[in-house]
């Protein structure tokens, strides 16, 4: 569902009541409901590759986009943001395409990371890469779930209500709250906000849905819904740290992935931090794949910094 003027609420089995905007019904087109794991691992490549190209776009980012190579470099002062998202590349042309992508982040004055999943060739990729000078900054487990499976009878605080982005005030709002602990902090949420400026934000039929949580009225959680490649991906997920552990975040996931349903997708996909982790697995998530994200040190560039609060469904 998609919020609209009206709410409902919900009670819980624990007897918790959260409020969420009524829905608004989308039609929907080329939705993916196959669930086997080969094609939920493609799902979750595909989501979050058409989601990175988009924000970069944005961004102002240089896009590169032909056969089996895809990359955005430039449109974000943010490292996971600047990326390669897919390489299937012959063995005689990858080390080329290698040293192509550091020199244009090294020329646009940006860090980046290759985000390799699964489906990336030639085989060596890893090793390629390692051998090129980049390390490997990090791991993310991909998840998907049946959306007709969730489990949404998770306790959550009474007071929680969960609303839809509407206006400049909303998404501010959200913004504010992502930077007490996601990512970079407030320099990663202002350019995500930014982007979504340029990407359209309140559409009921546009392909961006985001969600903040407030508990009594203080905002306390976001999440943002990505409409792509045939499925629901979850990503921006975040609470606020002296709220963590009270099951908000997985609340405002699931207010998001309810929608998706509602408007006829049958699946789910994210990337976890270890610290989401647990809470996607009650939602009903499984892991069918890793995201490994390789960083070139860039002479003259940043490098990339210690994740404060965990890259919670990016």
């Amino acid at each position: 569902m998609v919020c609209g003027e009206a709410d409902s609420a919900r009670r819980n089995a624990n007897g918790r009541r959260v409020t969420i905007a009524a829905a608004v019904m989308i039609p929907v087109s080329d939705v993916h409901r196959d669930l086997a794991p080969a094609a939920l691992v493609r799902d979750i490549e595909n989501n979050g590759a058409d989601l990175l190209m988009e924000m970069g776009r944005a961004g102002g980012g240089e896009q590169r986009e032909e056969s089996g190579l895809r990359w955005t470099i430039g449109g974000s002062p943010i490292d996971y943001h600047n990326c390669v998202v897919e390489a299937v590349l012959a063995p005689t042309d990858v080390d080329e395409v290698i040293a192509a992508s550091i020199q244009r982040m090294r020329e646009r004055g940006v860090p980046g990371t290759w985000h390799v999943g699964p489906s990336m060739r030639p085989t060596d990729l890893a090793e390629r890469l390692l051998r090129a000078g980049l390390t490997l900054g990090g791991s993310e487990p991909g998840m998907a779930a049946d959306l007709h499976a969730l489990n949404d009878d998770l306790p959550v605080p009474g007071g929680l209500r969960i609303e839809r982005v509407r206006d400049e005030a909303g998404l501010a709002a959200w913004a504010q709250t992502l930077a007490q602990g996601f990512g970079e902090g407030e320099r990663e949420a202002t350019w995500v906000a930014a982007t979504y400026r340029v990407l359209g934000y309140h559409a009921d039929d546009g392909p961006w849905w985001h969600y903040l949580a407030r508990l009594n009225g203080e905002p306390v959680g976001t999440s943002t819904v990505f409409l792509g490649a045939g499925v629901a991906g979850v990503y921006f997920v975040s609470t606020a740290p002296h709220m963590r552990g009270r099951g908000i975040g997985a609340a405002t996931t699931l207010a998001g992935l309810v929608d998706a349903r509602q408007a006829g997708y049958r699946i789910g996909i994210l990337t976890s931090s270890t610290m989401g982790h647990a809470g996607y697995a009650r939602l009903g998530f499984r892991d069918y794949c890793t995201i490994d994200l390789y960083e070139p040190a860039l002479s003259g560039g940043v490098l990339r910094q210690a994740d404060p609060g965990g890259t919670v469904g990016r």
